[in-house]
């Protein structure tokens, strides 16, 4: 009877030993696996040339820079060029610029062709077409800039030109105020100080018209 219940102890003894063995292999394998590290963040790699990006609306450069012919002889007559395509054009901004002989006026567009253009100074009072109402605008002078076939607006009526009144008050350009957007015409009327001679360029890249008044 003695050797059975020692027998039986020696075996819970064992027993006891092993569970002990092995909760300290499992601790020892849990202090010993590696520790969890903080995800990596990647930064973003900067431009090669280092550069800002360009604005959105950014000023074409043949627009910012000087032209090498600062001074021309222009007109101060009519400047009149047809549409030969006859295809409708949408105006997209117009902006002013003065340069150290003259005041820039521009006119952008949509697409790769310019509408058919009339330019020439007229007699006050300008009026709005349509309604036939008078259009004040600073000035002893006045270039009327005529567009056609041509929209400021898209096909459900909304403006593609966000000023339709400018006023630069620059040297020659005082003031600037679109006077007709109806049946495939655009109309702007510049009031300037003086009826100054001035010349017209077709820019490319976008689309452009540019009248350029002599000081």
């Amino acid at each position: 009877m003695k050797s059975v219940l020692r027998l039986y102890a020696l075996s819970a003894a064992a027993v006891v030993l092993t569970g002990c063995g092995t909760a300290a292999n499992i601790n020892r394998g849990a202090l010993s696996s590696p520790t969890p590290t903080a995800a990596r963040v990647e930064t973003p790699t900067p431009p090669l040339n280092n550069e800002p990006a360009a604005p959105l609306n950014a000023v074409p450069t043949d627009e910012g820079r000087e032209l090498r012919e600062t001074a021309f002889e222009g007109t101060a007559g009519l400047t009149e060029k047809k549409n030969a395509g006859g295809q409708l054009a949408v105006m997209t901004a117009v902006r002013t610029g003065q340069h150290p002989n003259f005041d820039r006026i521009v006119f952008e567009f949509a697409g790769d062709s310019l509408p058919g253009y009339r330019i020439e100074y007229v007699d006050k009072p300008v009026r709005q077409c349509g309604s036939g109402e008078v259009v004040p605008l600073a000035g002893d002078a006045w270039l009327e800039i005529r567009f056609e076939p041509a929209n400021a607006h898209s096909e459900d009526g909304k403006p593609t030109v966000g000023n339709r009144a400018l006023s630069p008050s620059q040297k020659i350009v005082r003031e600037m105020k679109l006077t007709c957007d109806f049946e495939a015409q655009v109309e702007w009327v510049a009031g300037v100080s003086s009826p100054n001679r001035y010349r017209v360029l077709e820019l490319k890249n976008p689309t452009r018209l540019v009248v350029d008044i002599r000081h």
